[in-house]
């Protein structure tokens, strides 16, 4: 059997332990309004959380050629975060821009401003790396330094945030599935799609990067143009991401690490492995927090949980 395959089928099995409880209570008109209008939500954002995540992840790590390259670590997630925690604390619960026409048009605000904000912080660690060496620790190093500054500033928003935007604003930043709906899913999914196709396009390209800028040249791809739209486009899934379902950790340094071990280096099926095993972790999760716990936990203390020991694993299993 194909792996696209087995992992296609361990998705339709958690989605399915995950939907088909809630139709065992003998009350079917209650049963399929679960089903419909709060567990199906959930499951689509987790699915197309996952994956978005996990591809981004694994052509920014080609990009930058480190394996340490995650959205989190880097710092792009910590701009998308930052943008999402001023919307929320002073727009939606302060209201100090008390424009009508904001509230009425914030499903289309927030996802935008997410963006924004991960390109922000994508163009700040460029021009930090540019002036420090513009060598591939020099990006980590402008990562972390970025993502430091943009959660320190998320830590001076606690301090003024509202008794009531507490609980919202701390479940946003460690990611959750709890706040999504129809009207967010049918503007951000079709974007993700059409981000994902284009960078499953540009996987055969990104092949020629292992080798370095030089060696993609001889071999006819244009390096710096094709970095720049693979920027963009990993600024754009996880700007997307965070603005449905917060910021995740540690999702898009595991999964491609993984499947790099188990299935090899070829882009290609990197991103289509990556994106399947990443929607199934974050299925998993919603799975784990629907059943196992009576309130919700936040995602990324459950990714890093399941993600940390696997992690290990992976590492062990690489050295051996």
């Amino acid at each position: 059997m194909p792996a696209w395959l087995k992992y296609s089928l361990a998705l339709v099995i958690v989605a399915a332990l995950y939907l088909v409880p809630a139709l065992v209570t003998g009350n079917t008109q209650l049963e399929w309004y679960i089903v419909f209008h709060i567990k199906l939500p959930i499951l689509l954002t987790a699915i197309a959380v996952g994956t978005s995540i996990s591809v981004a992840s694994a052509a920014l790590q080609v990009n930058l050629n480190n394996p340490l390259a995650d959205p989190g670590i880097i710092g792009i997630s910590s701009g998308a975060s930052l943008m999402a925690a001023l919307f929320l604390v002073f727009v939606s619960s302060l209201g100090v821009i008390p424009n009508q026409t904001l509230y009425t048009h914030s499903i289309y605000l927030l996802p935008a401003l997410c963006f924004l904000g991960a390109c922000l912080s994508g163009a700040l660690i460029y021009a930090v790396a540019k002036k420090i060496g513009h060598s591939v620790s020099s990006f980590i190093l402008a990562g972390i330094a970025i993502s430091t500054t943009f959660s320190a500033l998320v830590g001076w928003i606690y301090l003024v945030a509202p008794p009531q935007a507490l609980q919202s604003l701390t479940f946003w930043l460690m990611g959750s599935l709890q706040y999504t709906n129809y009207k967010s899913l049918s503007l951000v999914l079709p974007i993700m799609a059409f981000g994902l196709f284009m960078l499953a396009k540009s996987a055969p390209k990104l092949n020629a990067l292992y080798l370095g800028e030089h060696a993609a040249l001889t071999a006819g791809v244009k390096a710096k143009a094709l970095q720049t739209k693979v920027f963009i486009l990993v600024a754009l899934l996880v700007g997307l991401s965070v603005s449905i379902a917060g910021s995740i950790a540690f999702l898009g340094l595991l999964v491609p690490h993984a499947v790099r071990r188990l299935h090899g280096y070829d882009n290609s099926q990197v991103f289509l492995y990556s994106g399947l095993l990443g929607a199934i972790v974050i299925t998993l999760c919603a799975l784990i927090n629907e059943y196992a716990f009576t309130t919700s936990v936040p995602l990324s203390m459950l990714t890093a949980s399941i993600g940390a020991p696997m992690f290990i694993y992976v590492l062990f299993g690489k050295k051996n």
